[in-house]
């Protein structure tokens, strides 16, 4: 059974909130290095292992300096994510660029700060050579299709956008060693948040099988295979969170028995994990503010599902803990939710939770802690509704609590629209 912390008491967060207001996301940076410090130290006896944080689950160049200076490096997919990276200190091959369907500029950019850039499509390598030449290095991304089975997140490989084919694979491979490429690498990408661990083992077996393979039949020896993602977090109660240990010895063990017998027993291993990196130290802190009595018990707070979509695109379960009232017994059903016009705005349905005080029967309201937040929550925040986006707050080693990012304004919202030109419309 997963244990939800929160590192602050309800008075030490009362005091943030006065001085920052909610809705706002909090980071806590000495779980996350620590969590970073526990992944590199089960991935210690293969030849060569780094992760790249995916930079789509918590886009903030604090996140990524704190994990930069842990030893990790960046998995960007578009321009500002590159951007990102690099304000974070990050160049080179430290950053790898997995995108789709990517204009020229981007590959510009990649190319500049030496990413190791991931082809997408067999198409790409011509494209790629004619916007900024063939790098030294260059990784391809391979969809195994109905050889590998996906999960409820991100679908069945067979039906995905991403990656070559088998055959595509080694033409690809063959066409580039043609054009003078001698470096290359290997990547897939098959799950979304996925506990178990056998899955991961087999995709690793997977991989290391057809890397023996273009060995053989191309004579290139990989410099890494990436895994990608998909590690997953126990967000219910009932579920555990993934031993990374038992993982890596996994990995190891078909790594010794299928790459060092064909002569590959230096070829580095990659992820690129983010929601297992910071989704458990990252949590939505939101103030109840009413109350409504109609079919349902309804508490309604001043963050929405703008601020974080995953309950209302998903249906997926966050936990909630009432600040000061961590232990006392549930009593009362709710349905919590935010201010939207969309009736999925709902970060919990039929959620079984002590009694809630809102600012509305007077006092301030009581505050709400929505656990593993940490990834995929303010990056996929919108502006439906006219609704501004929450800020960032980062909670130091020292005990100091910092904004990273600050919350949006209506100046923001309206930033990009010609007001002047409108009133001669």
């Amino acid at each position: 059974m997963s244990q939800k912390t929160f590192p602050l008491q309800k008075g030490a967060l009362e005091e943030v909130a006065r001085e920052f207001p909610t809705p706002f996301y909090l980071y806590d940076e000495a779980a996350i290095v620590a969590n970073a410090n526990r992944i590199i130290e089960a991935f210690a006896d293969f030849p060569a292992y780094l992760n790249y944080f995916a930079v789509k689950a918590l886009p903030n160049p604090y996140i990524l300096k704190v994990l930069a200076k842990a030893g990790f490096g960046a998995d960007c997919s578009s321009y500002p994510e590159l951007l990102l990276a690099q304000r974070a200190g990050l160049s080179g091959e430290k950053i790898m660029f997995t995108s789709n369907e990517t204009p020229a500029f981007e590959y510009e950019k990649a190319e500049e700060l030496g990413a190791i850039i991931n082809l997408d499509d067999f198409t790409h390598i011509d494209y790629l050579e004619q916007t900024v030449g063939l790098p030294s290095l260059v990784s391809l991304r391979y969809n195994p299709g109905s050889l590998k089975q996906g999960n409820a997140i991100i679908g069945e490989p067979h039906k995905s956008k991403y990656g070559l084919t088998r055959d595509q694979l080694f033409e690809a491979y063959k066409r580039l060693q043609e054009k003078g490429v001698r470096r290359f690498a290997l990547h897939t990408m098959v799950a979304s948040n996925e506990l178990d661990v056998s899955y991961h083992i087999e995709t690793a077996k997977l991989l290391f099988e057809l890397a023996v393979e273009v060995k053989e039949k191309l004579g290139i020896a990989l410099e890494f295979v990436n895994f990608g993602g998909g590690v997953g977090i126990p967000y219910t109660l009932d579920k555990e969170p993934l031993d990374y240990s038992e993982l890596a010895n996994g990995i190891k063990r078909v790594y010794d028995e299928i790459l060092t017998p064909a002569g590959l027993a230096g070829m580095g291993i990659r992820t690129e994990w983010g929601r297992v990196v910071t989704g458990p130290y990252g949590w939505l802190i939101t103030r109840a503010i009413h109350k409504k009595h109609t079919y349902r018990e309804y508490v309604g707070v001043d963050a929405s599902m703008a601020d974080l979509m995953r309950p209302g695109m998903y249906g997926a379960y966050h936990h909630i803990t009432v600040a000061g009232k961590e232990n006392d017994e549930g009593t009362q059903t709710y349905d919590v939710v935010g201010s939207l016009c969309e009736n999925n705005d709902k970060f919990a349905e039929d959620r079984v939770l002590p009694p809630i005080s809102v600012a509305a029967e007077g006092g301030a309201g009581d505050l709400l802690v929505i656990h593993d937040a940490g990834a995929h929550g303010r990056a996929m925040g919108f502006n439906y509704n006219g609704k501004l986006r929450c800020g960032e707050l980062l909670l130091r080693a020292n005990g100091e609590v910092v904004q990273i990012r600050r919350p949006e304004t209506v100046a923001d919202y309206f930033a990009t629209l010609d007001f002047a030109g409108v009133k001669d419309f």
